[in-house]
């Protein structure tokens, strides 16, 4: 390492030099950080804007319906990546801010500190040996002065005692006189050579000492001062350096996203989501002319859903004719005329509607079994709370779930109805279904109710034997009457609400939605690692309705999935 120290010979006369270099070597790194200050704000500014760009083109309500489809599944996937990488734009700006700006703003101020202190300590020496300067200066000129003085005295001297004219009395005070001269000539020639010695011995320490120590402070300033300026360079590069594995990471997933994207399958989805149901139509049958007019041929015709109408009604015509409205639960649907829907569509509504009401069904069986332990731990101990409270409660879960199943029970036989459409079999009315289809699980004992294992939702136990438990004297079971017919289904408006997408989530765990060899009802698999779409947040109960890749919906535990919800975003 060269020491300035050692150059102090050559930078003499550049010592204001070296301490103007230092001030611009505080600037230079002081400029420094406020570019890493404009670089925050930039990169912050991107994250947000990337973070906005993705919540504007999340899918409306309205839109959801096309996104089943793998190429807008692939452009959601690849929101959730850039919404990721929008992440790391903002830990770069933290990190920055944080470990780096914070750091070159205090380096700075105690760099200004100690370059102060090293300037007071040179102007200090320099004044010093300036001092010393001028007073070898002013001896040495009284030194000249006296000795001018001397020698005339001694001149005159001379020529008073050659001259015979002069009184011996005149002649002695030249004398002494020139005596005197020499004397103060003497004395101010030894005190010169005195301030010359101590001139010398400061300059020599000036030079030697004093400066080299300036100096070395002023090095240390300047080095610690690149030194401050090389580890904010390198400590930017390892920031960026961290967030490259994530960023890479998420250009996988893009890739993932695109590879995700499949036209068979899309085409599939389209003629799922279209396709009608009806039967292929029967021959037109030939009309010979000749043999006179067919009544058969004139009056009856073949429509597209394979029915046989004929030709003479009405202008309207049973084609064109408005049919009667379908009540009931078909009025989920928003529509006055279900029966111009193709069964295939109604089929797929209906099938969604029923796995809705048995997710619901799930859940106030699940509350009805913390209800059952809460009345239990209040019968043993009546200071944490009074039974009663909880019976009413039951009262009302029993009353809830005896209208979810009826609800279903009539949904059950819409489909049914919808299938056999398809199937081309006579529609069976809701009292002529297969009551094997759908088993009666409004008599529930609160006994008999299985708790599930962990990892796995509990399952409604069937049973058709009236509940009646004494404890909580209340009857939970069927119709007294079976054969009285059940009050008209007004549809709750509820049901008509498709789930939005409220969030992202990865699976942490990998979930199989099986107990005992039997599926459960309402939940769904995953792989770890899969990422899906939510729907619904836990409501208390340990599970989250979410959306797989494949338009699968259902319940998975929420300890086995991070969850990240768009409205935490704030933009």
């Amino acid at each position: 390492m060269i020491a300035w120290h050692k150059l102090q010979a050559s930078l003499k006369d550049k010592y204001d030099c070296v301490g103007k270099h230092t001030e611009k070597g505080i600037d230079f790194l002081d400029k420094y950080s406020n570019f890493l200050k404009k670089r925050c704000d930039i990169e912050g500014n991107y994250a947000n804007e990337l973070k906005r760009l993705v919540k504007n083109f999340q899918p409306k309500k309205k839109e959801e319906d096309d996104y089943q489809f793998t190429a807008a599944q692939g452009f959601l996937n690849m929101l959730k990546e850039v919404h990721d990488m929008a992440g790391q734009h903002e830990v770069i700006a933290e990190n920055t801010q944080q470990q780096l700006i914070v750091d070159i703003q205090k380096c700075v101020i105690e760099l200004k500190q100690e370059r102060k202190k090293a300037l007071v300590e040179g102007s200090k020496v320099q004044d010093q040996l300036k001092n010393v300067l001028r007073q070898l200066e002013n001896s040495k000129k009284n030194y000249e002065k006296k000795f001018l003085d001397s020698e005339r005295a001694l001149e005159a001297f001379k020529r008073a005692d050659a001259d015979i004219n002069l009184s011996r009395a005149d002649v002695e005070k030249t004398r002494s006189t020139s005596m005197r001269r020499q004397q103060e000539c003497e004395d101010s020639k030894n005190e010169y050579a005195s301030q010359l010695q101590t001139t010398n011995k400061f300059q020599h320490e000036y030079y030697t000492q004093h400066m080299p120590q300036v100096f070395k402070q002023l090095q240390d300033v300047d080095e610690r001062r690149i030194t401050k300026m090389k580890m904010a360079i390198e400590g930017s590069a390892g920031i960026e350096n961290n967030v490259l594995p994530i960023i890479k990471s998420c250009i996988d997933g893009m890739n993932k996203a695109a590879a995700g994207v499949n036209h068979d399958e899309d085409t599939r989805l389209v003629i799922e989501k279209y396709r009608t149901g009806f039967q292929i139509p029967g021959p037109i049958p030939f009309e010979d002319l000749s043999n006179g007019p067919s009544a058969n041929s004139n009056n009856v015709i073949n429509t597209p859903d394979n029915r046989t109408v004929s030709k003479n009604s009405n202008k309207a015509g049973t084609i064109g004719k408005k049919k009667k409205n379908r009540s009931g639960i078909l009025k989920i649907f928003g529509t006055t005329n279900q029966k111009d829907e193709p069964p295939a569509q109604r089929k797929a509504k209906l099938l969604k509607k029923i796995d809705e009401i048995r997710g619901k069904i799930e859940h106030e069986t699940n509350e009805r079994e913390g209800m059952i332990k809460m009345k239990e731990v209040f019968t043993n101990n009546n200071q944490l709370g009074d039974p009663n409270t909880i019976i009413k409660q039951l009262e009302k879960n029993a009353e809830t779930l005896n209208q979810l199943q009826s609800e279903l029970k009539k949904i059950q036989d819409a489909l049914m109805e919808a299938e056999n459409e398809m199937s081309g079999t006579t529609t069976l009315g809701r009292h002529g279904s297969d009551d094997s289809m759908t088993p009666s699980v409004t008599s529930i004992d609160s006994n008999n109710v299985q708790v599930s294992a962990p990892g796995t939702p509990s399952q409604l136990h069937q049973n058709q034997e009236e509940y009646y438990d004494p404890r909580y004297s209340y009857n939970y079971g069927p119709v007294e009457d079976p054969a009285q017919e059940p009050e008209p289904f007004t549809p709750d408006p509820e049901f008509d609400v498709e789930y939005p997408v409220i969030g992202s989530c990865r699976a942490l765990y990998p979930f199989e939605a099986t107990a005992e060899g039997a599926v459960n009802e309402g939940s769904v698999s995953m792989t770890e690692n899969e990422e899906m779409s939510v729907l619904e947040q836990d409501q208390g109960d340990g599970w989250t309705r979410v959306r797989r890749s494949n338009n699968e919906e259902g319940f998975v535990p929420t300890s086995y999935i991070q969850c990240h919800f768009y409205d935490q975003d704030a933009v």
